[in-house]
């Protein structure tokens, strides 16, 4: 049960504080609901009574928005080839509601974005969605600004994007540019 100005989260929309907790008449149906403010002033309301069951929970604390935060600075985890597989894959972490998920997607989508070929609409549009989510999140648990959030989230891929994903010496750089493999020519033969 929660209470007038917890801070919580509600899966796929992002975190928000319950503005207060109103009974309403729907379809013939007396019901509690909290009234959740959510981020650009946009009002969600959820049932008292089913809130747990959809995945609302409290806003993480600062020791671990710092575990969260962590999550930026590692190398992005495997991902499908198929863009159709990974992105129903990226969306059950989303819908999972759990934080440490939702940062693999913003990481693991912001490198794919940095990369070569980057992301295609449906994709561009979720790691939106996720940063969004992410960075509601960590707004609250941080007690920092919205703009301060997202310079630190934006710093933390790009230092692990360097790290993991830039060549750092010229052998690395030979190495992703050339052909490492002999391919022979005339179906394998040595004749001239």
């Amino acid at each position: 049960m929660f209470n007038v100005g917890d801070k919580i989260v509600y899966p796929m929309h992002g975190a928000g504080t319950i503005d207060a907790i109103e009974n309403k008449n729907i379809l013939g149906e007396e019901q509690a609901y909290y009234v959740i403010k959510m981020p650009g002033e946009v009002k969600v309301m959820v049932p008292t009574n089913k809130a747990e069951q959809i995945g609302v929970r409290s806003v993480i604390n600062k020791e671990e928005a710092n575990k969260v935060i962590a999550v930026l600075e590692h190398n992005e985890t495997e991902m499908s080839q198929n863009w159709n597989k990974r992105y129903r894959d990226n969306m059950d972490k989303m819908k999972s509601g759990d934080i440490y998920e939702v940062a693999d997607v913003v990481r693991n989508l912001a490198f794919k974005q940095k990369e070569k070929g980057g992301l295609s609409t449906g994709e561009k549009k979720m790691f939106s969605n996720a940063r969004q989510i992410l960075i509601s999140e960590l707004v609250l648990a941080e007690h920092a600004s919205e703009e301060e959030v997202e310079k630190m989230i934006d710093n933390k891929i790009n230092i692990s994007f360097d790290e993991y994903k830039t060549p750092h010496n010229e052998e690395e750089t030979l190495n992703n540019n050339v052909v490492n493999k002999f391919i022979p020519f005339n179906n394998g033969t040595t004749e001239a």
